[in-house]
């Protein structure tokens, strides 16, 4: 396959993946741990009204999502990609942490949840991604 095809389908399926595995751990996250009493998680505006009776423990399933969304979408995009493997690994966490950023400045979220989200959820997940890829691929060879 051509290499800059197979780079571009690296991306693709790098935000594809990442993002399902993304959806799926915030929709598990109110069966882990249920939201307060009387929250609305199920909408926006229901989560906008409801997050100033979020305790910390709340903040664990979104915090999984962003970060295991990003290692796995910059896994796999490492992985496939047939040069640049970690740029194309942090391409992604980019590409996440731009949506992180909308996110935060859209949810009134406590500051503490996100500079930690910010910080650490999305460059060093990738990076972690993009790590775990070349050692799996090196491995292979």
């Amino acid at each position: 396959m051509n290499p800059t095809v197979k780079n571009i389908l690296a991306v693709i399926a790098g935000c594809i993946v990442g993002g399902i595995v993304n959806m799926e751990l915030v929709m598990l996250g109110p069966t882990l741990v249920p939201p307060p009493a009387g929250a609305d998680v199920t909408t926006m505006e229901g989560l906008k009204a409801s997050m100033h009776l979020m305790q910390p423990q709340h903040f664990i399933m979104p915090f999984l999502a962003h970060a295991l969304g990003t290692l796995a979408g910059a896994y796999l995009a490492a992985l496939i990609a047939t040069s640049h493997k970690m740029r194309f690994a942090i391409g992604i966490g980019v590409f996440f942490l731009v949506g992180g950023t909308a996110d935060v400045l859209m949810l009134p979220s406590p500051l503490w949840f996100a500079i930690l989200d910010i910080a650490v959820a999305y460059l060093p997940f990738a990076f972690l991604g993009g790590t775990l890829a070349i050692k799996t691929k090196s491995a292979d060879t």
